[in-house]
């Protein structure tokens, strides 16, 4: 079991459920516009939301924005540590640094001087696209080794100046070489991990790669936060890092839908309905299983094994509940059916 910090109240590590974060896209001067968006992800299941610091502008608007939300902010600095120490004293709940662009060893020193007095985490975050020029030497390229190489010594770094509350990030825009970096770190250390794959994709194929990466991880046992890096609304993110965790048996809890693919066998228009369904179960906060189905085939045993199910028929389908055949519906009203069979209870 990994160490265990807490960012802002929420714990990562030591056995606490895995949290899903995500970043902003907004210029973080603009507190309002921030704000928002960060009240969205909120919204949508987000734990943790990190901010970019380019500037001192940035790192002082983080005190505005923090009266404004509800998640923990996660300050996220490279090439200048004082930018870490200015969003300290706004407010910062977390402070990301990047190993391959911080700068001197006594920066880091400050950094965790000032984070060790306040009782704020740092994440060390290894991105293969900014690695240490002597490990991208030693190693021919950003290969796992090197990632997990560079995370490592910066964490002694931090234990030899006495800080210990470190997260860790080994992130590559391969999806084998972060499995590979993440699992050599999983064996070489205790710390939790905030588990990603770095510049994934647009909204499908970044969402393929983080959940194959992703989910192998988790599979593993290993990971404690993840964030799903995709070219998109972070709302986006969340959704996607919070179906991983839950395909991956990491988060319970929540609506699980099961729809078959199709066939020719299929009578109705299967797509359709389960697209709607899946619409209007968005905001449904239970814990129940839906089951929408095609054919005779598996969709009676399916549907009879969900909370709630359709089973399709010619023009026409079964309402379940419970392994109960509740009734026989048309098709032009088996959403709305099935809903109200859903919120009876």
């Amino acid at each position: 079991m990994t160490r265990q910090i807490t960012v802002g109240g929420v714990a990562i590590g030591g056995g606490a459920p895995v949290t899903v974060q995500s970043m902003c896209t907004t210029p973080t001067r603009d507190v309002e516009a921030t704000a928002a968006q960060i009240e969205r992800l909120a919204a949508a299941g987000c734990d943790i939301v990190r901010v970019a610091v380019p500037d001192r502008e940035a790192a002082q608007a983080i005190a505005a924005i923090k009266k404004r939300v509800s998640l923990p902010l996660v300050a996220d600095i490279h090439f200048d540590y004082k930018l870490a120490l200015a969003s300290l004293d706004a407010g910062a709940d977390k402070i990301r640094i990047n190993p391959g662009n911080i700068g001197s060893r006594e920066g880091v020193r400050e950094v965790a001087r000032a984070c060790g007095e306040r009782g704020v985490p740092i994440r060390i975050g290894v991105n293969g696209g900014s690695l240490e020029k002597g490990l991208l030497a030693k190693y021919g390229g950003a290969a796992p080794a090197a990632l997990c190489e560079s995370a490592l010594t910066q964490a002694a770094m931090l234990e030899e100046f006495g800080f210990g509350a470190i997260c860790i990030s080994v992130k590559s825009s391969s999806v084998q070489d972060t499995v590979k970096a993440y699992r050599l770190v999983a064996a070489a250390c205790d710390y939790p991990l905030h588990l990603g794959v770095t510049e994934a994709g647009t909204a499908f194929r970044g969402t393929v790669n983080s959940a194959v990466g992703i989910g192998a991880l988790l599979l593993d046992g290993i990971g404690d936060t993840v964030r799903v890096s995709l070219t998109a609304e972070p709302e986006r993110e969340v959704e996607a890092g919070l179906a991983i965790l839950k395909a991956a048996g990491a988060r319970a809890g929540g609506v699980r839908l099961v729809s078959c693919p199709t066939c020719g066998r299929t009578q109705i228009d299967l797509i359709a309905l389960a697209q709607e369904v899946e619409r209007r179960l968005a905001g449904v906060d239970r814990d129940i299983t839906v089951a929408v189905m095609g054919c005779a085939v598996n969709g009676p045993g399916e549907a009879a094994a969900a909370d709630f199910g359709v089973a399709g028929g010619r023009d026409e389908g079964l309402l379940f509940r419970k392994g109960q055949i509740v009734k026989k519906v048309p098709y032009a009203s088996l959403a709305d059916e099935l809903m109200k069979l859903i919120w009876e209870k």
